[in-house]
């Protein structure tokens, strides 16, 4: 069974994050929420959410790591130099990294839009030195997804669930969400 950590920093956006963990976990794919500076972790809009565990430097057991945006909480993520050392391993190892919204700024920093295509929260794109905007919901580029902001979590997850073999559209329709497009 696939493994995914999806990193909490201090001042994450709760919805970007606990989306992914909700549908990835109905899908019955192992996902655990990785506190980056602790394990009490209270996001941009004042939810404080318990992690499973604190990160510890070592993200090589996972499959998948999903960064959640979020104002610091990007910020937050991009400047920890643990966190981009294990991302830059992640990626030769060819595996997922998953970021929405702001979060993509943590992969410009860690060198991995170099040459993909990604998109981000309108307007964070000034802020990404590298790689190929585009305005899609979610674009997946090799082993990069990127999602828009708060609005796509559920489109994003469900293509979560689809890259780690689940079936997405299944949760989808479980979930009521391809009611919104009848």
């Amino acid at each position: 069974m696939a493994k995914v950590a999806v990193l909490l920093a201090p001042g994450f956006e709760e919805i970007e994050a606990l989306t992914p963990v909700d549908v990835l976990r109905r899908a019955d794919i192992d996902c655990q929420m990785i506190g980056l500076l602790g394990k009490s972790v209270t996001g941009s809009h004042g939810i404080t959410v318990e992690a499973d565990k604190m990160f510890d430097g070592n993200l090589a057991e996972f499959d998948m790591i999903v960064l959640p945006g979020g104002m610091p909480g990007s910020t937050n993520l991009r400047d920890h130099e643990g966190l981009i050392e294990q991302l830059q391993e992640a990626a030769v190892a060819g595996k997922w990294i998953a970021a929405i919204c702001a979060a993509p700024i943590v992969l410009d920093r860690a060198g991995l839009l170099e040459g993909k295509s990604y998109t981000c929260f309108p307007g964070q794109e000034k802020t990404i030195s590298s790689g190929n905007h585009c305005s899609d919901i979610v674009v997946v580029d090799g082993s990069i997804i990127t999602s828009r902001g708060a609005g796509t979590s559920l489109a994003f997850a469900y293509k979560l669930v689809d890259l780690l073999g689940g079936n997405g559209q299944e949760q989808a329709e479980r979930m009521v969400y391809t009611a919104l497009f009848k």
